[in-house]
């Protein structure tokens, strides 16, 4: 036997059980499971629960905060703007320095899979992508990262964009992103989608865009992107992210479009981190949350998710890539506070995320993958409130970080 985990808490149990793993894989779960193994790990009652997933990031872009000017409006479109000159400059030794000090934090914290916006358009080019394959290819085998060919300057409206994104899922891209709001007319916006679609069928991709991140109810690309979606037949295999103008629509035409969502099988994917610090810059009183209506999609059957999106760079001069520090800001903002809604809570950053990236054999049963985080924790509620301590992240049956943890007191 590989390894055998002593005296685990588990979600959905309140006796404490072990876990036997053998070749990488969940073999046996219960109480004093009788095996010889080569190692073995006595958690002490501690939380145990499948890695945690982090299915919305942007790696090419984090920790540049110190090294261009800020963004005195603090808005979306000052932070686009400020990174133009930041990506005609970027290097494969700059991006993999910035992203690997987050890559470590979030291994350090438990999650083993990320999925990462790169940016593709005329200003940069194919840089950062280059850097973040190289990144992906010096963490494989310790955190999955998949890649998303992000067309973050629009599509129509930066000529030659198109031929990029096609060269960008030749070069290391599976996924096709878009941002069809950030076009000139509703027009272009639905030729961005088409677009996307186009090349999704092109290389059997899965589809993840930023869809309406502005508190302008009068973006309505999401409806574009739930119809496109049926109509093509991609049912299941598209993820939307932010939808904050989904919160400022009227209740009636959001329920219509939420409808349409859940009958595309869609995903969505909140941001709360950044929308909160992003959205309803220009209210006095009251002022928007800014994230969408996670109630609302959930009570419509839609698979909900979250991610840390942003780490000290031009949008958000915070994140530290933990996942429970996400979870924890998600639970004010969408107001999930009854226990139900706080397992749904770690639901999130674990089986639904999985949903979204279309993980095989993940979570925590027998013939799982032994993917695990041992948390300081007792419960799901404890490690959302208190953030604790990764006592170990194992990936396959092998502890790939460990966090001793020695409080003294002199009271």
């Amino acid at each position: 036997m590989q390894m055998l985990i002593q005296n685990a808490k588990l979600r959905d149990r309140n006796d404490l059980v072990d876990i036997a793993i053998d070749g990488g894989y969940i073999k046996a779960i219960g109480k004093n499971v009788a095996e010889t193994a080569e190692t073995v790990v006595d958690v002490k009652g501690a939380l145990v629960t499948p890695s945690l997933i982090d299915p919305h990031i942007h790696l090419d872009k984090v920790n540049v905060f110190d090294s261009v000017r800020k963004n005195e409006s603090g808005t979306l479109r000052e932070a686009i703007e400020i990174l133009w000159d930041a990506k005609r400059n970027y290097t494969d030794d700059d991006i993999l320095v910035r992203s690997e000090d987050v890559v470590l934090k979030a291994l350090k914290n438990g999650t083993l899979n990320m999925r990462t916006h790169i940016d593709v358009d005329t200003i940069g080019g194919l840089k950062p992508l280059s850097g973040v394959v190289k990144l992906q290819q010096k963490f494989k085998g310790i955190v999955d990262i998949d890649l998303i060919a992000f067309p973050q300057e629009g599509i129509v409206k930066d000529p030659g964009c198109d031929k990029l994104m096609a060269e960008a899922m030749e070069n290391g891209c599976t996924i096709v992103g878009g941002m069809p709001a950030n076009e000139n007319c509703p027009a272009d916006s639905l030729a961005h989608v088409k677009y996307c679609f186009d090349l999704a069928e092109k290389y059997d991709a899965d589809v993840d865009m930023h869809v309406d991140e502005t508190d302008d109810p009068f973006y309505r690309t999401l409806e574009m992107v739930a119809d496109e979606t049926i109509k093509r037949g991609w049912e299941g295999r598209v993820t939307a992210g932010h939808t904050c103008a989904l919160a400022a629509y009227d209740d009636h035409y959001a329920a219509y479009v939420i409808e349409k969502v859940a009958r595309a099988k869609m995903n969505i994917i909140t941001n709360p981190v950044t929308n909160l610090m992003l959205q309803g810059r220009l209210d006095k009183q009251p002022i928007r949350r800014g994230i969408t209506r996670v109630k609302e999609l959930l009570e419509a059957g839609v698979n909900v998710s979250f991610g840390q999106d942003c780490v000290k760079d031009t949008f958000y001069p915070y994140g530290s890539g933990d996942m429970l520090q996400v979870a924890n800001v998600t639970a004010h903002a969408a107001q999930m506070s009854l226990p139900p809604e706080i397992e749904k809570l770690y639901d999130m950053i674990t089986v639904d995320a999985a949903k979204i990236l279309r993980l095989k054999d993940y979570g925590l049963k027998e013939g799982c993958r032994a993917n695990l985080v041992v948390i300081n924790a007792k419960d799901a509620r404890d490690a959302i409130r208190l953030e604790p301590e990764r006592l170990y992240v194992i990936r396959e049956g092998k502890t790939l970080a460990k966090t001793t943890v020695d409080t003294q007191y002199y009271i």
